[in-house]
């Protein structure tokens, strides 16, 4: 496949309809079921889907706590905002946040990395959620605010614009939805854009190792599952790159095998860490 991002033929406006679908779908069935636990949700979120069991994580808390987040850290959140991580990491654990800073997720969801991130940078720190999808952002505003949480604030927009002026953040963090872009090169500017001098870019996201087959990148239902539209590792350096970050890493955190939701039969997908850094001058 060529050196380049796989949305460059694609028909942006179909796909990004239907990611906000997907999204919107997801968001919804959380809201409606009113769950208790995680457990009461499933059979909902498994018919609408998001990334869901085709990608983004499965939607069963007990699992999402297990791969992605310590006990500690959802032990105070709102069922829901558990319920509607759909990630494929803890960008958390990456970022290495602290008090003080501000932070920006694109693609927040229903708000669980923005939650854990405010935690993070206390009281004197901010965290701000970028989400393109109504009811979204809608449920992450309800979690924020059962959560008691006051230092945080989510915004309507996409990613390849962000609605935040040149060198407003620290860190920009973001858990399986850069894939999901039409335009990554775009959101990587942007990004470099909205971080202020030394800020740091840590993202979790599905990456792809070798090749996926043309029909797979052709596929509106693959691309809204975060797999159709994952940058080939090289390519994604070269991006960030192109885009002016340095101290470029992409950690591989788990491989998926043929079988697996995720695996295909050519190339083969991971989740991993993407590490970058805004030169400090």
């Amino acid at each position: 496949m060529p050196d380049r991002d796989p949305a460059t033929n694609a028909d942006a406006i179909s796909l990004r309809a239907a990611v906000r679908a997907r999204y919107a779908a997801a968001a919804s069935a959380v809201t409606i079921t009113h769950p208790t636990s995680a457990e009461s949700a499933l059979p909902v979120l498994d018919q609408a889907g998001c990334c869901g069991t085709e990608c983004c994580g499965a939607p069963d808390a007990s699992q999402i706590v297990q791969n992605l987040y310590t006990v500690d850290d959802v032990a105070e959140l709102p069922s829901a905002a558990v319920l509607a991580s759909l990630g494929c990491g803890n960008p958390i654990a990456l970022a290495q946040l602290s008090p003080g800073e501000t932070v920006l997720d694109l693609g927040s969801g229903g708000g669980i990395d923005v939650l854990l991130s405010a935690r993070r940078v206390g009281p004197t720190g901010f965290a701000y959620g970028l989400d393109m999808t109504d009811e979204m952002l809608a449920l992450a505003s309800r979690n924020a605010a059962e959560s008691g949480v006051e230092n945080v604030r989510f915004l309507k927009g996409e990613i390849e614009q962000i609605p935040l002026p040149d060198t407003s953040v620290d860190v920009v963090i973001s858990n399986c939805v850069i894939n999901l872009s039409t335009d990554k090169a775009k959101v990587l500017r942007e990004a470099f854009r909205v971080l202020r001098p030394g800020g740091r870019f840590a993202v979790s996201d599905v990456v792809v190792q070798g090749e996926l087959p043309a029909l797979v990148r052709k596929s509106v239902e693959l691309w809204a599952g975060c797999v159709a539209g994952a940058l080939e590792e090289h390519t994604y350096r070269r991006l960030l790159a192109e885009a002016g970050f340095i101290d470029v890493e992409v950690e591989v955190t788990r491989v998926y095998e043929p079988g697996e939701a995720w695996a295909v039969d050519e190339g083969r997908l991971v989740s991993a860490f993407v590490r970058a850094t805004r030169p400090a001058a």
